[in-house]
């Protein structure tokens, strides 16, 4: 009988017929989404970076499907301490994580376009500012990480050329 979360989570999709491939990808996620439930910043964040690694999966996500596995996951493993608040709450919690990423389906695809379109129009002057702004702005958010970048500007541009690239 599974005793976390996950293995109670795969068990009870594989019983009703909803182990779904995207379902793996919420449930790698679902930790910290709970974790963040405070902070709405973080768990929008959570939400979009979520969204972006379910954009790759081909055919219908349900994501009301993850919220009946979860409620009988939860149910299972505290059977004795679940009651009508307990469903109220995690009810609650996944409405708003579904909101969440319910308003990014469809958009993966569309900003990729327009990424790629936006950097196949850039000449090499304009690629270069890209370039040095991303160091600017790496180097304001973490002044630790000049530290860690010592090289020539050369492999400098090469890194973040690899960085735009890993966008599309």
């Amino acid at each position: 009988v599974p005793t976390t979360f996950p293995d109670m989570f795969r068990f009870n999709a594989a019983v009703m017929g909803f182990a779904r491939p995207w379902m793996a990808e919420v449930l790698s996620s679902f930790d910290t989404i709970v974790s963040n439930v405070s902070n709405s910043y973080r768990l929008r964040e959570e939400c979009d970076v979520l969204s972006l690694r379910m954009a790759k999966y081909k055919g219908k996500v349900n994501l009301c499907e993850y919220k009946a596995v979860m409620l009988a996951s939860l149910r299972s493993l505290v059977p004795k301490q679940w009651d009508s608040d307990h469903e109220v709450a995690w009810s609650w919690l996944w409405e708003n994580v579904e909101r969440l990423i319910k308003a990014n389906m469809g958009k993966p695809t569309q900003h990729e376009r327009a990424l790629a379109k936006l950097l196949g129009g850039l000449d090499e002057s304009a690629q270069a500012l890209v370039r040095r702004e991303i160091y600017a702005k790496f180097f304001a958010e973490s002044p630790a990480g000049m530290d860690y970048f010592k090289q020539s500007t050369t492999r400098l541009y090469f890194i973040a050329d690899k960085l735009v690239a890993m966008t599309l």
